[in-house]
């Protein structure tokens, strides 16, 4: 498998594995698309002796369903943990989009995190780890992934043969997130979608209200096209306020970017919203649009 970035936090993994001191329980904390599931499969194969990116008997990955993971989940996990390894010294789980997990399913697990059974490794992989219990969270340890440089990512996307011009804008707008990298080499439609979603932004900000609120009403009746483009949303005004930032060396905080920021802010917390709550999704979206 081949993982782009993140040198320091593969390296202090292996390392503990090579001392014997690697811990039962592990949070792999950062903004999606980051690779932290790749490394989380890199660092069990190390630690099983397998590929775990082929299915094997000794490991679970447990994914969201229907927009969380829920107790009956973790209940066959700690189940299937109880039983004696199939062919290695360890059983591991890796749980993806951890914070997704309910009330019940968080609560459930803290027995297992506390007192795990036999040569038990648990992953667990959250892109808003402040909605994981704090008694979860102190029970495991955590390490912090962070974007990827963009000189790491053009090299990987000059490696995949793109284009010298599209090598640029893909790195800027991945905003050092190697999974979205690739999401663009491998459906080039993105890129695409990416400026439309632009342009109806920058119309959406010279609207009046019942332009924004009939683009409320459109974008919410589908989920997967809402957390689509709040993702552009989020990647555009982020290379705005990556541009101010860098373009003064004074230390002074720039003009827009508090409003940038608040806007950023505002998306965040209406995807959270609209992909984890049963709240209105033309409602939520109606508010951000008052925002742009």
């Amino acid at each position: 498998m081949e993982i782009i970035g993140h040198q320091k936090q593969r390296e202090f993994l292996k390392k503990v594995i090579k001392k014997g001191t690697f811990s039962h329980a592990y949070l792999f904390s950062g903004q999606e698309k980051l690779g932290k599931k790749k490394i989380a499969l890199e660092i069990i194969s190390l630690l099983f002796g397998i590929d775990a990116e082929k299915q094997h008997p000794d490991l679970m990955i447990i994914e969201p369903t229907e927009g969380e993971i829920k107790i009956n989940q973790i209940r066959d996990l700690i189940f299937w943990l109880s039983l004696k390894p199939y062919s290695t010294q360890f059983k591991g789980a890796i749980i993806n989009s951890a914070q997704l997990m309910n009330q019940d399913a968080q609560t459930a697990l803290l027995k297992t995190l506390e007192e795990p059974k036999g040569k038990t490794v648990l992953i667990l992989i959250s892109e808003n780890s402040d909605h994981l219990l704090p008694a979860i969270l102190s029970r495991v340890q955590t390490i912090k992934f962070y974007p990827v440089k963009k000189e790491e990512i053009k090299k990987y996307l000059k490696s995949q043969n793109v284009p010298e011009e599209k090598t640029e804008e893909i790195a800027r707008i991945s905003l050092g997130r190697p999974g979205a990298a690739i999401e663009h080499i491998l459906d080039p439609k993105k890129l695409e979608f990416f400026e439309e979603k632009v342009k109806e932004l920058n119309k959406i900000s010279k609207s009046d209200l019942s332009f924004r609120f009939q683009c409320a009403k459109d974008l919410s009746e589908n989920l997967q096209e809402i957390k689509e483009t709040l993702d552009v949303w989020t990647a555009y005004f982020r290379n705005i306020l990556m541009e101010k930032v860098f373009s003064s060396n004074s230390g002074v905080e720039v003009s827009g970017t508090k409003k940038i920021k608040k806007i950023l802010n505002a998306i965040q917390s209406t995807k959270f919203l609209i992909l984890t709550t049963n709240a209105s999704a033309r409602l939520a979206l109606e508010t951000l649009m008052l925002e742009l």
